[in-house]
């Protein structure tokens, strides 16, 4: 077997090149071969010093995840690093691309580090629940300090290569195309410098103010996660210590987490997600239609979200209305939003002018004519969704792909009014479409195959996580929310109160609760709008103005901060529907609320694939993941019943009383899991 592993002479210096497409990965033949190359580089007196540099796209972007919990191929990456850095000879690091993970820290235990100007550094680790184990965190606040450790360990997010220069993580800029010569020149340069500089030699010092002020500062955001405290206290404990103990309660930590439930939950959706992309019954090769404009019916919240999906990648859009002003509020919003992203940071004044140039506003329908994706964002009303379907056929061009961004309604029926069903399909956006991850692609009885594949390479041109469901009411995510929110309202009824089921929600580790939701997207959402009609509770509140943090009344009590507080009304409207029904409440326990709104979602979700409305139980937590706010460390509904086990969900809903998928009881039955 060849290895990804090559060295050439140039003079004096060996040149240390890997070749592991897609990215580089640090997996047993690089490491291998990598090891191999620092003992030539020892063995030849002829040579001063070495490059190590990777071929295509990036540097080394990380470990192998597919070796974590198993047991790997010498050298591990943690003997690789100190192999390198224990090496006689100056070793540079020349870094294109991303020098993530395990790439960083074999950066670091290089002597010298010289990237192009482009190049993005970081420890990502924590976003599979698990630290560097490799001395990333010793050698990186050896280098760079414990405020930048903890910004780039705890958190995880990358900094650009004139930051880690500033931080001391690099040595020197390269030009972006001579970062060979520039490397060779500067290995030459250093050649004869004595003491070489090892990161493992530097003094850790210890900031306690720092690292308090980081923890406060980020306590919040990081509250449930296992990994993040981990760091912190690795960190803190880890300053002032030698290397060598240092990495001993480092290698610790790493070996806890990544054995831990939290870690295997995130690698889960790491996996999930690329899983996702694949549908099983199209080939991969299947030719793809060209999509160059795209139309929007509709300029209200959704539609003008999901246009800015498309103008942000440089797609041009047509959007469409039926009044002017409705055109001009529509415009509008899209420009404040690119606005608001501008004054952040995020954009530059000619990157949003770049992309309202590609908007045309149009009260012409005919105008859509023009386009090759058109996507219908009107209110959920079939009637009016399938004449709009009826009007697209007569002059959307052949070939063009028309969609819809209905939440619950059937693309079949929408199909069912044109003369092409095969080139309808779903694309279910979540609100707000320009932020929200999750793409719902909704597969009707007779969507080709080329239209599929199509719309879940779009996906990514726009950066969404894109699930393929079935027609059925709701399809994957608001199918399994009917359940939790059911079950919210009859747990009322029975003597819980909003705040007690939102906290069993939060502290589960949900953005929020069922109640808070509610009044987030709006208590008279769907509302049939008659105060003389007061059929439930949601009726009653509506019917009094309570819509939520909008009339700064809701399930909550709203102060001019939007912060909520418990509604004496509320309880007043609750206790008279229970006395009109002649209910007797009961003391109702979290573990009854975590049964009835959790373990249902669990039911509802095997018979999603029970009837075949899903792929795979991954593609129904990943759903959860991006669109829903499930905690990522839970790894999702399915994933999250196969660790507490399936015969625990299955006896918890026999209790209630509820009626078990029959796929989750045979699931049960046999020991096995969703995801096996």
């Amino acid at each position: 077997m060849t290895s990804p592993i090559t060295t050439e002479k140039q003079g004096d210096v060996l040149v240390i090149t890997s070749d592991n497409p897609p990215v580089n990965a640090l997996g047993a033949a690089v490491r291998q071969g990598l090891d191999a190359a620092i003992a030539e580089l020892a063995a030849d007196d002829t040579l001063k010093a070495a490059v190590i540099r990777c071929a295509g796209r990036t540097f080394f972007a990380g470990a192998d995840i597919t070796e974590f919990g198993k047991t790997m191929a010498e050298p591990r990456l943690p003997v690789l690093v100190d192999i390198i850095a224990a090496s006689e000879k100056p070793v540079v690091a020349a870094i294109h691309g991303t020098a993530l993970g395990g790439g960083c820290e074999l950066a670091l235990a290089c002597h010298y580090r010289i990237a192009v100007p482009s190049t993005k550094f970081g420890m990502p680790e924590v976003k599979l629940g698990i630290l560097p184990g490799a001395g990333g965190t010793q050698r990186l606040m050896r280098v760079a300090g414990v405020g930048v450790a903890l910004e780039l360990v705890a958190k995880g997010d990358p900094i650009s290569a004139k930051a880690a220069q500033a931080a001391g993580l690099i040595d020197r800029l390269a030009g972006e195309d001579r970062l060979v010569e520039d490397a060779i020149a500067f290995a030459r340069e250093i050649a004869e410098a004595r003491p070489l500089p090892r990161a493992s030699d530097r003094p850790a010092v210890a900031e306690p103010e720092v690292v308090a002020a980081f923890r406060k500062a980020n306590a919040r955001k990081m509250r449930g996660f296992d990994a993040p405290a981990e760091i912190i206290a690795v960190i803190e404990e880890t300053a002032g210590m030698p290397y060598a103990e240092g990495v001993k309660r480092e290698r610790a930590a790493f070996l806890k987490l990544v054995a831990g439930t939290q870690s295997a939950a995130m690698r889960h959706i790491f996996f999930a997600e690329r899983k996702a992309s694949r549908i099983d019954d199209v080939p991969e090769d299947t030719q793809l239609r060209e999509i160059k404009r795209v139309g929007v019916i509709g300029a209200g919240t959704m539609g003008g979200g999901i246009s800015m999906n498309f103008l942000s990648a440089g797609i041009p859009v047509t959007i469409v209305e039926m009044a002017q002003d409705a055109l001009d509020r529509g415009a509008a919003l899209i420009r404040k939003n690119y606005e608001a992203t501008a004054a952040k940071g995020r954009m530059t004044t000619d990157q949003v002018e770049a992309a309202m140039a590609l908007l045309t506003p149009t009260l012409d329908f005919d105008a859509l004519g023009a386009c090759d994706l058109v996507i219908e964002a009107v209110y959920e009303n079939m009637e009016v969704k399938k004449e709009i379907f009826g009007r697209l056929d007569k002059i959307a061009k052949t070939g063009a792909i028309l969609a819809s961004n209905t939440s619950f309604l059937s693309i079949d029926e929408m199909a069912a009014v044109t003369n092409r069903p095969g080139d309808v399909v779903g694309m279910h956006f979540f609100s707000p479409a320009n932020v929200m991850k999750l793409l719902e692609v909704v597969r009707g009885a007779q969507t080709d195959k080329d239209v599929l594949a199509t719309v879940m390479e779009l996906a990514k041109k726009i950066r969404k996580v894109a699930v393929v469901a079935g027609v059925c009411y709701g399809f994957i995510g608001n199918r399994m929310l009917i359940p939790r929110q059911g079950e919210s309202m009859k747990l009322l009824m029975e003597g819980a109160t909003p705040q007690q089921i939102d906290k069993v929600h939060v502290d589960f580790g949900m953005p929020m609760g069922p109640f808070q939701m509610s009044d987030l997207a709006g208590v008279d959402i769907g509302w049939h709008r008659d105060p003389n009609r007061i059929e439930s509770i949601r009726d009653a509140l509506a019917a009094e103005n309570r819509w939520g943090q909008k009339t700064r009344a809701g399930w909550y009590d709203y102060d001019d901060k939007r912060t909520p507080s418990p509604s004496p009304r509320v309880a007043e409207i609750i206790e008279q529907f229970r006395a009109n029904s002649g209910a007797t409440p009961h003391e109702v326990s979290d573990d009854e609320i975590v049964v009835r709104t959790l373990y249902t979602m669990v039911n509802e979700g095997a018979a999603i694939l029970q009837e075949g409305m899903a792929q795979r139980a991954s593609d129904i937590d990943v759903v959860w993941i991006y669109g829903f706010g499930w905690p990522i460390y839970r790894g999702g509904p399915m994933f999250w019943a196969d660790t507490i086990g399936l015969k625990t969900i299955v006896e918890g809903l026999e209790k209630h009383g509820f009626e078990v998928a029959r796929l989750l009881k045979d699931k049960a039955d046999k020991g096995e899991r969703f995801n096996d």
